[in-house]
C-alpha cells in the first residue's frame, strides 16, 4: 500500500509550539553611501558585492583603493569598507556553515560516508535502492550524488538527519523513508530522488547568491526577504531550502542557532573551526584550448548553462563537431584535453580531468566533460597533454538531442560560472552569458560567435594550431 504524505513540515526537528522570532539582527537604517565595516569571505567578487549591498563596483574601489584592477575573486579575510545603500527586510545574519562545508571540495577528503553511516543506528544504515542504475546503499547514494552535484556529503547527511532522523532513528514513520527530506511529491520518492531534488536546490541556491541571481526569498506568508549582504552562499542555500519546504515558523527555527545548525554540530564538531577557504583571492583560470582538434570548425551550440542539473551553476560550454548536421550520430572527430591532466573519473558519458595530478577532483582545477561516447572514452589512469583525444562527442549521459560536447569547470569541488569575473577562457576566447541558458556568445578581440543548436555560420568556431606550451 502506498504510504501517505508526510505532513509538512520537520519530522525530527519539530518547531517549538510558540513562534519563533527571526534571528535577524537589528541593523540600523545606513545613510544612503555609509561606509560599512566588510570581512572578505571566500569567493567574493566586487560585482556580487556591489549587488549585495544595493552598490556599484566603482563605489566600493573608490572606497577601498588597494583592490587592484585586475581582482577577481577577493582575500578571504581581508577588511574592507563597503557603501550601502539600505534596503529593507533583512533577513538573519547568523551563519550556519562556511562555504568549505557545503562543496565537495579539500575539507571532505578525509570523510568516509560509509563508515560514518555505520556507526550511527538510523534507518540510512542498512538502507538499500536501486539507483543509477544499480543497487546502492544508502551511504553510496549520498556519495553518488555528492560526486555528482559536488555538494558535500556531511552536509547531505545533516540534511538527512534533520529532516528525518536518518542517522539517529532506527524506526521512524515511513513517510519519512518515502521522502526523507520532507519533499512530498509523487516523482521524488525514495532516497535517490530526494537527493537529486535536494541536491540541485541547494545549487541553486549557493551558485545563485555567488552569481547575485538569487538575493531574496518570498515566504509562504507572502513577505519578502533580502538575505543579510553579510550572509555567505553556503547560508543563503539553505534559508533557501528550507524556505522551500517549511511553514514559517519552522524555517526560523531551522536557520536559528538551535536549527540545523545544532544539528550540522551534534554530528561533526563546530564547522567553522574545521573552515578553510576553499577559494583563495585572485584566483586566476589556467591556460586552456578549446576542447577539439585544429581543422573544420566546430559549432558552438551551447552558451552558459548548467553544469550538472537543472539551473545554477550556469558554469558549462557545448561545442559540435563538423561532421554532425543534427541529431545523434555517431563522429569521427574528438574531443581533446583543453590542458594537460591525469582522468580521474570516466563513466557512461562523463570524464573528468585532473589538471593539478594529485588523482582528486574534489582538489584544484578540474575539467568535467559530458556527453562523451563509451566507445574510445579515455580511461581513470590516462595522463593526458592538451590536445589528446579525451573521447568521441555523443548524445551518452545526462540529456541531449544531439552529438555534442560539453564541458565545465571546477576549483576545488565549487563550480565557477562560465560568464563573470572568472569567465571561460579558451584560447582567448572569453564566455558571456545570454539573455537565457544555453544562448551566449563566446568573444576574442574584435570577432564573436553566438551559440545557436542550429550550428550555423555564426556559431562557427575554430581550434588554432598553438605552439608548444613548453617551449
Amino acid at each position: 500500500m502506498e504510504a501517505a504524505p508526510l505532513a509538512e513540515g520537520n519530522p525530527a526537528n519539530p518547531a517549538p509550539e510558540s513562534p519563533i522570532a527571526t534571528p535577524s539582527p537589528e541593523r540600523p537604517i545606513y545613510s544612503p553611501g555609509e561606509l560599512v565595516d566588510y570581512i572578505a569571505q571566500t569567493g567574493d567578487t566586487l560585482p556580487n558585492l556591489a549587488v549585495r549591498f544595493n552598490t556599484t563596483v566603482e563605489e566600493i574601489r573608490e572606497a577601498n583603493p588597494f583592490i587592484p584592477q585586475t581582482s577577481t575573486t577577493m582575500p578571504p579575510g581581508m577588511p574592507m569598507k563597503i557603501p550601502i545603500y539600505y534596503a529593507p527586510f533583512w533577513g538573519s545574519s547568523y551563519q550556519l556553515i562556511p562555504d568549505s562545508q557545503f562543496v565537495n571540495g579539500p575539507s571532505q577528503i578525509d570523510f568516509d560516508a560509509r563508515a560514518f553511516v555505520a556507526e550511527h543506528p538510523g534507518w540510512l544504515n542498512g538502507y538499500e535502492d536501486y539507483a543509477a542504475g544499480e543497487n546502492r546503499s544508502g551511504a553510496e547514494i549520498v556519495n553518488y550524488i555528492a560526486t555528482k552535484f559536488s555538494v558535500s556529503p556531511r552536509l547531505l547527511l545533516a540534511l538527512l538527519e534533520y529532516q528525518s532522523g536518518a542517522l539517529t532513528d532506527p524506526d521512524p514513520p515511513s513517510q519519512a523513508i518515502t521522502y526523507p527530506l520532507g519533499h512530498v511529491a509523487r516523482d521524488r520518492k525514495g532516497l535517490y530522488r530526494q537527493l537529486l531534488w535536494g541536491a540541485n536546490l541547494l545549487n541553486n541556491g549557493y551558485y545563485g547568491w555567488r552569481t547575485s541571481n538569487l538575493v531574496s526569498i518570498d515566504h509562504r506568508d507572502g513577505r519578502m526577504e533580502r538575505f543579510d549582504p553579510w550572509q555567505n552562499a553556503a547560508t543563503v542555500s539553505l534559508h533557501n531550502f528550507f524556505n522551500t519546504l517549511l511553514p514559517i515558523e519552522e524555517y526560523y527555527h531551522a536557520i536559528s542557532p538551535e536549527g540545523f545548525a545544532q544539528t550540522y554540530a551534534s554530528l561533526y564538531g563546530d564547522p567553522w573551526a574545521a573552515d578553510q577557504p576553499h577559494i583563495p583571492g585572485s584566483l586566476e583560470q589556467p591556460f586552456l584550448t578549446l576542447p577539439f582538434k585544429p581543422g573544420d570548425p566546430w559549432s558552438y551550440t551551447g552558451g552558459p548553462h548548467t553544469g550538472w542539473g537543472v539551473g545554477e551553476p550556469f558554469s558549462a560550454l557545448d561545442f559540435a563537431p563538423p561532421s554532425v548536421t543534427g541529431g545523434c550520430q555517431p563522429t569521427s572527430e574528438w574531443a581533446t584535453a583543453v590542458a594537460p591532466g591525469v582522468v580521474v573519473r570516466s563513466e557512461t558519458g562523463e570524464v573528468t580531468l585532473d589538471l593539478d595530478g594529485d588523482g582528486d577532483e574534489r582538489t584544484g582545477w578540474n575539467i568535467f566533460y559530458l556527453h562523451v561516447a563509451t566507445q574510445g572514452r579515455a580511461k581513470v589512469g590516462d595522463v593526458l597533454q592538451t590536445g589528446d583525444p579525451v573521447g568521441y562527442p555523443s548524445c551518452e549521459g545526462g540529456t541531449s538531442t544531439g552529438t555534442h560536447v560539453h564541458i565545465a569547470r571546477k576549483y576545488n569541488g565549487e563550480w565557477i560560472p562560465a560568464d563573470g569575473t572568472l569567465a571561460f577562457n579558451l584560447e582567448g576566447w572569453i564566455a558571456h552569458n545570454g539573455s537565457e541558458p544555453y544562448q551566449g556568445t563566446l568573444t576574442r578581440l574584435s570577432r564573436t560567435v553566438t551559440a545557436c543548436e542550429c550550428s550555423n555560420q555564426p556559431s562557427f568556431i575554430s581550434a588554432e594550431e598553438l605552439p608548444d606550451q613548453g617551449s
